[in-house]
């Protein structure tokens, strides 16, 4: 059998529209900033002008639209996020960026507006920071990562744990930003601030043994040397690791990369994503708090195509860490000596043999196609691991296909201060990619197996059945509740599929044959393989890695502080061969 290649017609990578890309393209309406009384007369004009659409019937209506007035959900910010101990974060309606153990206003006068994605209004403003900052910036940091190199281990693992107990202890009001920046349920929300206190401490401990650990060597191990050389080698810090988390996970794959670089002994600068910059300011402050010395955390804010290539291009960088999507790639193409670790996009496939448990394939199907929570709670399909595509056996799948379309007919859809299992995705842009996708698999003849429904930036579940290679949908990363299957004949084809792929980050199989699932995960060529589970990141300890456009380098707790390090050699020369005991 000739197996057509899944590229068919395929673009070529500079004139298509990533899915990251389309998240941040994001109309900007200003308007919003004539100020208004809080609650009274937001009360007053959601009485006259009631909201339209999904938002309309529901309880959140009370939360989104008349405590805000529907004009600007900017007011709500004075409810939760940059209140009481957070107050310091805010000035105005503006949020100030984080350098030298202040917070602070950007010199140039600007700010960035944040769109909520249910309300598809301006919610926060966060500060558009310049160049020359940036500079100043670098230059601190540089200057404290040298004291803190000389920080010894314990004292930096006390100042993490202390952090990861604030970030704990605050969780409720760095929650309720993720809520309103990328509209992430509420309990999931929660759950990602307390799931990064948990990381902070783990490396905290995890960094004591590693770094504590040397290695001794002897010459004469090595053919024709006496022992008159002895090598002592360490870890010793990088320098300046710069940050860069997605809009999906700001708290958590912020501290991913902070915590291992500041245990490691560097300085760290976080650039946080435009959406997402708040909570993560908010968490900042938790290791403000925490007592970490000045100008050792940074966090800058702005607009990437003003500051994104000054940062990652500026020789005061000593290591980018990145998760993202293809803005990955053009980073490393500048990168040049920098170390770099990067976990890009994924196309994961789902492989589904005869012999599976349909029933367990079937829920995590569900699970991994469209959830949001690295724990697997349901939520609109925006992580890099969700499943993409289904490569389901042929004989098996109509029985999946109607086990799925069970459990998605019972998904709640709606805002995510109910806690719906489907909230709208990050941006207007985003939703209008996936719609793309969607349309193209429809007139090439692919079946939906639920009405395609979209509301604004909220779109319904949707399982597309009897696609083909030449879909899109086949090949490119949706980053929302869409998920392909593909019928196929053989184990070889699923392969085929898995790794015609330009991703390789992570890929799961089901069956009952576990010799053949080590095979076929010896075959696919992706960076992680579940065996009779949906992808998933974590436990945040495991190696975490993707291949090709995926990714470079491995994460993981273990993984993030070896990275963040380089082994310094110190030899000492003998005049005469000693030998132990001799």
């Amino acid at each position: 059998m000739k197996l057509e290649s899944p590229f068919v017609g395929r673009p070529p990578r500079d004139q298509r529209v990533t899915r990251q890309q389309a998240a941040y393209v994001v109309p900007i309406n200003l308007s919003y900033t004539l100020l208004l009384p809080r609650r009274r007369f937001g009360r007053f004009i959601s009485f006259f002008f009631p909201p339209s659409g999904f938002l309309a019937q529901t309880p959140a209506r009370t939360q989104i639209f008349r405590s805000c007035g529907w004009i600007c959900g900017v007011f709500d910010l004075m409810a939760m996020a940059g209140s009481g101990v957070f107050s310091e974060l805010l000035e105005g309606e503006v949020f100030k960026y984080y350098f030298d153990g202040e917070w602070r206003k950007s010199s140039s006068g600007k700010s960035v507006a944040i769109i909520n994605p249910t309300t598809r209004k301006p919610h926060y403003k966060v500060q558009a920071c310049t160049q020359e900052e940036v500079n100043k910036v670098m230059e601190t940091s540089k200057v404290a990562q040298k004291s803190w190199a000389k920080t010894p281990l314990w004292k930096r693992a006390e100042l993490l744990h202390r952090a990861a107990g604030l970030l704990k202890e605050h969780k409720s009001p760095i929650a309720e930003c993720l809520v309103k920046e990328i509209a992430k349920p509420a309990k999931d929300a929660v759950t990602e601030v307390v799931r990064s206190g948990d990381l902070v401490s783990y490396c905290a401990e995890e960094g004591v043994r590693i770094l504590g650990e040397g290695k001794f060597l002897v010459s004469d191990s090595f053919p024709g040397n006496e022992r008159n050389k002895l090598c002592l080698a360490s870890k010793v810090p990088l320098g300046v690791v710069l940050a860069i988390p997605p809009f999906n996970y700001p708290v958590n794959l912020a501290v991913s990369k902070i915590a291992p670089a500041l245990i490691a002994g560097n300085s760290v600068v976080l650039k946080p994503p435009t959406q997402g910059a708040v909570a993560a300011l908010h968490m900042v402050h938790c290791f403000h708090l925490a007592g970490f010395p000045k100008g050792l955390i940074s966090c800058v804010t702005g607009k990437g195509s003003e500051i994104g290539d000054f940062l990652t291009m500026h020789p005061g960088v000593n290591c980018i860490s990145f998760t993202g999507g293809d803005t990955g790639i053009a980073i490393s193409k500048k990168a040049g000596m920098v170390p770099l670790q990067m976990e890009l996009g994924g196309k994961d496939a789902c492989i589904i043999l005869e012999d599976a448990d349909i029933d367990l394939a079937a829920a995590n199907v569900v699970k991994g196609g469209f959830s949001y929570s690295i724990l697997f709670v349901i939520h609109s399909g925006q992580r890099c691991t969700a499943v993409k595509v289904v490569l389901v056996m042929e004989s098996v799948a109509d029985a999946l296909v109607e086990k799925v379309n069970a459990k998605v007919a019972k998904m709640t859809v709606g805002p995510p201060e109910e806690n719906c299992d489907i909230t709208p995705v990050v941006t207007e842009s985003s939703a209008n990619f996936i719609e793309g996708l969607v349309m193209d698999a429809k007139q090439k003849g692919a079946k939906f197996c639920q009405e395609y429904r979209r509301e604004g930036n909220l779109i319904w579940p949707l399982l597309v059945d009897h696609v083909r290679p030449d879909m899109r949908l086949a090949w490119e990363e949706p980053f929302g509740p869409v998920l392909p299957v593909i019928r196929i004949t053989s184990v070889e084809e699923g392969i085929h599929h898995c790794n015609a792929s330009n991703f390789g980050l992570q890929g799961c199989i089901f069956t009952r044959d576990i010799n053949k699932a080590m095979m076929i995960s010896d075959a696919m060529e992706t960076g992680t393989v579940q065996i009779n589970s949906a992808p998933a990141r974590g436990p945040d300890h495991f190696p975490f890695q993707g291949l090709r456009d995926s990714g470079i380098g491995s994460q993981g707790i273990t993984n993030s502080i070896s990275m963040m390090t380089k082994v310094k050699s110190t030899v000492i020369n003998l005049p005469t061969p000693s030998y132990t005991m001799g």
